[in-house]
């Protein structure tokens, strides 16, 4: 039996009472507790896995606007082809037998020149609301709201300019008109099946006179940037085309980097383009001492589409300077014609820091560094040219740069005879997704022909043609070696007429970048236009989407 307190004997719960109520104690078991269950926790963790990397994905489109800038006296090629572009996946899209071949088409029917061979009178058919349709139609403030249309397609009777040229609703189909001088920019919109793909071209072919030779231009998408680079106002007469085809007010900056460094000016801040206007701004009133120089065009707000056009002069030739693709490190300039003429480079560094151009030369064998052309200086935010034209030694070729800071690039081809054409490529992406070109030809005394680069792993295409009448011939499939360009000579049933071309990559093809070479000999020199392949407007990138907390937590 316990003594009582007086005894000196404790109570048997005396300890822990006393522990209960020490609430250090207490705390002390709490945190103790705790820490074992997270040891347990952390030992049976599960394996961590790594999160996938963020990529950008691609979207089908809906809809799709091109803009012909100044078809006045041209002839305006456009067409969906069927299927989009026959699998619109790019290296995903399914494909036969391999082969190489270096014609493409063949067949029995006859392709002809025309006018309008569309078999549409401007109206739709039956199959509109099914198949979707596309709009021909000169851009005014009356005609850049859809919504202003009525049901066949064409604008109110009292809009003046800018009245439905034609409805198409065919995929497949190559529509074609020759365009009245003074015409106003054509917007070519496409909705539902006749947007995957829809592509434009205008090109005009004048005998004589300071436009004399053939030009040709991509009808341009809006969008907020556009590249331009070539020779400068003092060497051309280098004319900008803007239009606003939205329903939206346009804000403007035009940007000119010049051999001797940016152009600082104020004459190409802040232009506004109402909706459905148009501008042609000659580079000389802005910029008239460049003997080279790059344009870029920037929107503060709303899209613009924007083309360019250079003139050297009376038998010096003229055509339309394509887009160049967006500043990067690395630039594949496909395309450039063999023949002989003048090759001359033109690369911009538009930021802040002066680089060294590394430049490669990439033909049928293969790559290698011209001698005493093996690299390029250029200074921040200027233009710089470099002569090719023995360097590349009149073969068909694609020019490779590389440095160490962002850059812009294109190349200029002279034709040869006692009066010279021009023609113009630029930078381009890899045709992953396909290309189209919208308008080719061929006959006794004109051609077409495809120039397709592999810079890093061996490419493989299927390329269709698509005349403006009768069936198209079966399509072929083309080898393009790792590391070197391939001419593709382009073939149409009968060997003479319009068409258009389809350009595909096939699964496990590299990476491969392209230009299509349109010429006609005259006898007093070679006609020639050039066309950067670009990629068909079929899907559209977006950017990539993680999970972050970041978007409602500071």
């Amino acid at each position: 039996m316990a003594e009582g307190a007086d005894g000196g004997a404790k109570a048997p719960g005396g300890v822990g009472r006393g522990l209960v109520e020490n609430r250090f104690g207490f705390l002390a078991l709490v945190l103790v507790a705790l820490a074992a269950l997270f040891g347990v926790a952390f030992v049976t963790r599960p394996a961590a896995v790594a999160a996938p990397a963020a990529v950008p994905g691609r979207v089908a489109v809906e809809s799709v606007t091109a803009v012909c800038p100044d078809p006045g006296g041209a002839r305006v090629s456009a067409l969906t082809p069927p299927g989009g572009t026959a699998g619109t996946g790019g290296t995903g899209a399914s494909g036969g037998t391999g082969g190489s071949g270096g014609t493409a088409g063949s067949g029995d029917a006859a392709g002809t020149e025309g006018a309008d061979t569309s078999g549409t009178d401007g109206t739709g058919g039956a199959g509109d609301t099914a198949r979707g349709r596309a709009t021909v139609v000169e851009v005014s403030k009356d005609t850049v709201d859809p919504e202003g249309l009525d049901a066949s397609g064409k604008a109110p009777d009292n809009s003046g300019k800018g009245r439905v040229q034609a409805v198409l609703d065919r995929p497949g189909t190559l529509w074609q008109r020759d365009v009245p001088a003074k015409a106003a920019p054509l917007r070519i919109s496409g909705t539902g099946a006749m947007a995957a793909g829809l592509e434009a071209a205008q090109t005009s072919r004048v005998t004589d006179g300071a436009a004399r030779g053939l030009a040709s231009v991509r009808c341009a998408e809006p969008g907020a940037s556009a590249w331009f680079v070539g020779p400068g106002s003092a060497s051309a007469d280098v004319v900008l085309y803007l239009t606003n085809a939205d329903a939206a007010q346009a804000v403007i900056t035009i940007l000119v980097y010049a051999g001797e460094g940016p152009v600082v000016g104020d004459s190409g801040n802040g232009l506004v383009l109402k909706p459905g206007e148009h501008r042609a701004i000659r580079m000389r009133d802005l910029a008239p001492s460049p003997l080279v120089m790059a344009v870029e065009v920037r929107t503060i707000s709303g899209r613009v589409a924007a083309s360019a056009r250079a003139g050297l002069g009376a038998g010096k030739g003229v055509d339309w300077l394509p887009a160049a693709a967006a500043p990067a490190t690395s630039v594949v300039v496909p395309g450039i014609p063999g023949g002989g003429g003048l090759r001359e480079l033109y690369v911009t560094a538009p930021g802040e820091r002066d680089t060294v151009v590394r430049v490669k030369a990439l033909t049928a064998d293969g790559f290698y560094a011209m001698k005493n052309r093996e690299t390029l200086d250029v200074p921040a935010g200027s233009t710089a040219s470099l002569d090719l034209s023995t360097g590349i030694g009149g073969q068909p070729a694609a020019i490779v740069l590389s440095a160490d800071v962002p850059i812009v690039a294109g190349v200029m081809a002279t034709g040869t005879g006692s009066k010279q054409d021009v023609a113009f490529t630029a930078g381009a992406p890899p045709i992953d997704i396909g290309s189209v070109v919208a308008d080719n030809r061929a006959g006794k005394k004109v051609s077409s022909r495809l120039i397709l680069s592999a810079p890093a792993a061996a490419g493989k295409v299927r390329v269709q043609t698509l005349p403006a009448k009768g069936a198209a011939p079966a399509p072929v499939e083309v080898d393009i070696p790792a590391s070197r360009t391939k001419e593709i000579k382009l073939a149409v049933p009968g060997g003479r007429g319009d068409y258009s071309v389809v350009v595909l990559p096939l699964p496990g093809s590299g990476p491969l970048y392209g230009g299509r070479v349109l010429d006609e000999q005259a006898p007093d020199g070679l006609y020639l236009t050039t066309q950067p392949l670009a990629l068909a407007r079929t899907s559209a990138a977006v950017p990539p989407i993680t999970e972050s907390t970041t978007v409602i937590l500071p």
